[in-house]
């Protein structure tokens, strides 16, 4: 069984977060050979805990990643402040960047973890290290009130001609595709609250994307009418599409990735701890994976 979530990076993402490394990265310009990384990340543990910080990359992207009241929050944070503070690492300093970039500014050295909740792929565990997964979302339709065309999931939205909206390089896109929806009724939307909005103005029919995320919409857009459908699991070339998510290191960073991963198991082997740290965000024991859900499984398709 292959799951996988939400987004494919696109060209245009990636040359702008390659455009955007600071000039001391740019200076310290050694790599490990074949993969663009910077060199000595078999050392990075002792180095993070010596400097008590790690540089964590997110995309501003609710509940998985975002900034609350000036304060990092969300999904992964919360989970990775809890796990690097267990490692001897007692701060995250947060980078805001487009999702698109967030693969090539870990690889340019611009942070040393991504913490926004991305999904593991085969095509992104071609260039970067995954965790385990931290979590399984699948995935969901957001309507407005009374779901006047009525909808149910994409196999829906195809049959009744619907326009779906999904994010910039999410791979709902490629759902809708699988599910029968033409191109030409596909809206691609810069972010969630656009999703939102043209649903209200009538510019799209429906909203896909993890019922995690249009469940956290939907709640701080308290009021709009609105309404989120059961969640269901798309079906890409016969193979359901379950939706995990994990931290994301660069290559060579196998010692930190390694010890993240014990003291994850021991939340995720913890549900009531787990909906402690997290539940607030929406997360229930539903989202937490399964033991037998691996990583090298979801990277070898």
């Amino acid at each position: 069984m292959s799951l996988s979530r939400r987004r494919l990076l696109s060209r245009a993402a990636v040359l702008g977060g390659l455009l955007t490394v600071s000039t001391p990265l740019v200076a310290c310009s050694r790599t490990e050979v074949g993969t663009g990384a910077p060199a000595g990340e078999g050392d990075l543990l002792a180095k993070l805990r010596k400097q008590g910080h790690v540089r964590v990359g997110f995309a501003g992207e609710a509940p998985y990643g975002f900034q609350e009241d000036g304060r990092l929050a969300g999904e992964a944070p919360t989970l990775h402040r809890e796990i690097f503070t267990a490692l001897g690492i007692g701060e995250l300093r947060p980078t805001l960047t487009e999702f698109g970039a967030l693969i090539p500014g870990l690889l340019a050295g611009r942070f040393d973890v991504v913490s926004a909740g991305m999904a593991i792929t085969p095509e992104r565990c071609a260039k970067v290290l995954f965790s385990e997964p931290e979590f399984v979302s699948p995935t969901a339709l957001m309507v407005r009130e009374g779901n006047p065309k009525g909808l149910g999931d994409l196999r829906s939205c195809a049959a009744k001609k619907a326009r779906v909206g999904v994010l910039t390089a999410a791979v709902e896109a490629s759902y809708a595709k699988e599910a029968g929806v033409p191109d030409g009724s596909v809206v691609t939307l810069a972010k969630q609250q656009d999703g939102l909005d043209a649903l209200l103005a009538g510019r799209i029919d429906a909203f896909a994307l993890t019922g995690i995320s249009l469940r956290w919409l939907a709640r701080v857009n308290k009021g709009a009418a609105v309404r989120v459908l059961d969640p269901f699991v798309p079906v890409v070339g016969g193979v359901e599409q379950y939706s995990p998510g994990g931290a994301v290191f660069r290559p060579g960073a196998e010692s930190l990735r390694d010890a993240f991963d014990t003291e994850l198991a021991k939340i995720t082997g913890d549900p009531a701890r787990y909906v402690e740290l997290i539940g607030k965000y929406g997360f229930t024991e539903r989202e937490v994976p399964p033991r037998t859900l691996r990583t090298a499984d979801l990277c070898a398709g």
